[in-house]
């Protein structure tokens, strides 16, 4: 390759790294969780955390968590519908995974959710534990416009299509 070709070549993204260093987005070990969305009808839960966003704002989100030693992605995420929404729901199949950065103590931590799909099937939203503001159930469309992170409401339109599309088979 000509001296010229690998300027232009080095050029391309800036600064070239040494080999075997890492980003500060690749040194971080990534968060991996579970969650679910949990339909009855044409409605959804969605939770309050007690958590704040970075700027203190309140966040509407889905229920999910950590995966704790021995669980299952299905089995955590369960427990966390379980656990944050008060109900007891029936997993109807896994919905995708969501992959974000987020910032905490002035670090940035890479997270993977994966989503499942769950029927309710008894339970109080009011039965919620502590790390939950608040549990209520909500229309799927307006889910799908006010949840607050992007990927979690992209997980509310697979649901609503899936359901959607079984259906029109019946």
């Amino acid at each position: 390759m000509s001296s010229e070709g690998r300027k232009r070549r080095a050029g391309r993204g800036g600064r070239k790294r040494r080999a075997g260093r890492r980003s500060e987005h690749e040194r971080a070990a990534r968060e991996h969780s579970a969650g679910g969305v949990v339909v009855r009808g044409e409605e959804v839960i969605v939770i309050i955390p007690t958590r704040r966003a970075s700027d203190g704002s309140k966040v509407l989100a889905l229920p999910k968590g950590h995966i704790d030693p021995g669980e299952t992605e299905l089995q955590a995420a369960t427990r966390e519908v379980r656990e944050e929404t008060g109900v007891v729901a029936e997993p109807v199949r896994e919905l995708g995974e969501s992959r974000y950065w987020y910032r905490r103590d002035g670090q940035t931590i890479p997270k993977s959710v994966l989503f499942f799909l769950f029927d309710y099937v008894e339970g109080d939203t009011e039965d919620h534990d502590d790390e939950v503001e608040q549990a209520r159930w909500m229309p799927l469309e307006e889910a799908e416009r006010e949840l607050s992170h992007a990927a979690e409401r992209e997980m509310v339109q697979r649901a609503a299509a899936y359901l959607e599309e079984t259906r029109k088979d019946r």
